[in-house]
């Protein structure tokens, strides 16, 4: 529901309510979070049917306006999907509550004790669109780490982010917690998302997630401190040493598996002393799948009925089965590239040579790194952290898949017994 004149009374008594519940959840046990999720896990169970209702009519809708192929794939959630929704807040139970963590401590010389330990955020503001996964995995992950969170999903998944809304307050209420430790603005539209935006009072932090658009326009608005995640123009480089076997499955899995997700791979470069050896191989099983591939001058002299690629290509997330392809002469020549059109996120090389791979390693700047493996384990629930908020593609606070740690912050406690400073 989009609304011309914003309710700023309304909209601040939620964000008000929310940041007096962050005072609870930011003492709370682990048993008592723990206790929130488990009972989170079992009303996505029990409404099931409910919630794949609104996500059908949510899917009806965006078939009827239009809503590109990536994300009405995202913006599933069908009784598969549901289920691994459950799965994923049980297996956040089981991770190690970060809050209180001592992250360094001394005896300073003075004879004062200094610790250094981690704390909750506070209020968690997350901005995404089409993904009702993301409801329920940020909401966790900010509960979890003691923190509240003020949700704006879009109006692509507005009936069911309103059903898995109130399964979160539900289950907070449940379980002697605040229920407005969980905030929606998502009634009050684009209006609300730019009032959270601007909420310094309220908001502690602001993680967008979704298209390259809609990050751009958090990070430019945003008064709130913003943890980027971005878009990922995600490349892999075949050297000359490839396998035929990894370079066939590798590209494939990166591309097909799900199209429509960030570490999808987008761009393909290959050495050119392999081009004749790999690619034949790798697009016979890249177009049995459906895929279109967009082909530099150099590759499509060997696939000559390819797509000519644009430097737009070069430069576009397709989440779609579509792949950009070029050859280069050199490691240095895909090192060049990639520092051109790399959006920071995931970046592999599939080789043989140990000294190309450590090369990569280090001479790619990604919040992920890969070498003779698949762009798509770049994941939270991959790296062991449960569901994620996000993958920062920024440098500070946080970078790459974020988990519970990644939502604290720290304090110094420093504890003396009359000390005084010389």
């Amino acid at each position: 529901m989009e609304q011309s004149h914003l309710d700023t009374t309304v909209i601040d008594a939620r964000l008000a309510a929310a940041k007096e519940a962050s005072y609870r959840l930011a003492q709370a046990s682990t048993t008592e979070k723990d206790a929130a999720l488990d009972r989170i896990a079992a009303l996505l169970r029990e409404r099931s049917a409910q919630i794949i209702e609104a996500n059908r009519r949510d899917l009806e809708r965006g078939r009827d306006d239009g809503l590109a192929t990536g994300l009405l794939d995202r913006l599933k959630l069908d009784e598969r999907r549901g289920e691994a929704l459950a799965d994923a807040v049980l297996e956040v139970i089981a991770l190690t509550d970060p809050v209180g963590e001592t992250v360094s401590g001394r005896t300073a010389p003075s004879g004062v004790r200094i610790d250094q330990v981690r704390v909750p955020l506070g209020v968690v503001g997350a901005i995404y669109e089409a993904r009702p996964n993301v409801t329920i995995d940020i909401a966790v992950l900010a509960l979890k780490s003691g923190n509240a969170v003020v949700l704006r999903g879009g109006s692509a998944a507005e009936q069911t982010n309103r059903e898995l809304v109130g399964v979160l307050r539900d289950a907070l209420e449940q379980a002697g917690l605040p229920a407005d430790a969980v905030q929606t603005v998502d009634d009050f539209g684009r209006a609300g998302a730019r009032h959270v935006m601007q909420a310094r009072d309220y908001v502690d932090v602001l993680i967008p997630r979704g298209s390259a658009g809609l990050i751009r326009a958090v990070v430019d608005e945003a008064k709130v401190p913003v943890i980027e995640t971005g878009a990922g123009v995600v490349h892999m480089f075949l050297d000359s040493s490839a396998p035929e076997d990894w370079a066939v499955e590798l590209v494939h899995n990166a591309k097909v598996q799900r199209p429509s997700v960030c570490n999808a791979l987008e761009t393909l470069l290959v050495h050119r002393d392999a081009a004749e050896r790999l690619l034949p191989a790798v697009f016979d099983r890249l177009e049995a799948s459906g895929v279109t591939i967009h082909a530099d001058e150099r590759v499509r002299a060997l696939r000559p009925e390819t797509v000519p690629v644009t430097d737009e290509d070069w430069a576009t997330e397709h989440l779609s089965l579509d792949i950009s392809v070029g050859i280069v002469d050199s490691m240095d020549d895909a090192l060049r590239h990639i520092r051109r059109y790399s959006t920071k996120h995931t970046e592999s090389i599939v080789t043989n040579d140990l000294a190309n791979a450590e090369r990569f390693l280090n001479e790619v700047d990604a919040a992920a790194v890969m070498v003779n493996a698949s762009t798509r384990f770049t994941d939270g629930a991959e790296f062991g952290f449960g569901a994620e908020v996000g993958i920062s593609t920024q440098k500070l606070h946080a970078r790459g898949p974020m988990g519970l740690p990644e939502l604290t912050s720290t304090k110094w406690i420093v504890r003396g017994a009359g000390h005084v400073r010389s």
